[in-house]
């Protein structure tokens, strides 16, 4: 008979199990908003049961997967170079948040489905506090406008992505058209208004 697993070989299963489901859940929600607790046990390779054991509901497997894909984005953002001309770095900026929505997919319709606006918002602090620096450097560099409120501007910019992904989704707006549909609309929003 095996002798019983320590504590510590328990815990590191765990967690071993844990990232398995989220990494599931990553793909298996980018491609279907609505997979299934089931669908994503098979793709983790364990039972419904385990999911269930480490993550109680699906809006907290959901909340699991938001976490990790912002992380995980923000990571790649930081090599994002805004140096330099502040309209061009929010260019270059709206282009690598582009490819990470593309990465992750359905996810964010998943997550809007069942995680609560102010939650979202609060999830995504990180790099919208990226955003932000770029506006206040624009701002003092007399490019990006003064007459609204810094947080004002940096939720366009989100809200602007996030309806590319819808106007994709619905096949109103060709993938290869939105880095440059969403940074003319972002850079005219943050024009500097005629005198």
């Amino acid at each position: 008979m095996p002798a019983p697993a320590t504590p510590r070989a328990q815990r590191a299963d765990a967690r071993r199990n844990r990232d398995a489901i989220v990494e599931a859940a990553i793909h298996a929600l980018a491609a279907a908003p609505d997979a299934s607790m089931a669908e994503i046990a098979a793709a983790a390779g364990v039972g419904r049961v385990t999911v269930y054991a480490h993550f109680a509901s699906r809006a907290e497997l959901v909340r699991a997967v938001v976490e990790r894909v912002i992380a995980d984005g923000d990571v790649a953002l930081t090599d994002v170079d805004l140096a330099g001309d502040p309209r061009e770095a929010l260019a270059r900026l709206i282009e690598s948040s582009w490819q990470q929505i593309v990465r992750i997919g359905s996810v964010t319709a998943a997550a809007a489905e069942l995680l609560d606006p102010a939650e979202l918002r609060r999830l995504h602090d990180a790099p919208a506090a990226r955003v932000q620096r770029l506006v206040r450097r624009g701002r003092a560099e007399g490019v990006f406008r003064t007459d609204l409120p810094e947080s004002w501007l940096v939720s366009v910019l989100h809200a602007i992505i996030q309806g590319a992904a819808v106007e994709v989704a619905a096949g109103r707006l060709a993938p290869a058209d939105a880095v440059a549909t969403i940074t003319a609309t972002v850079l005219a929003a943050y024009a500097v208004p005629a005198a």
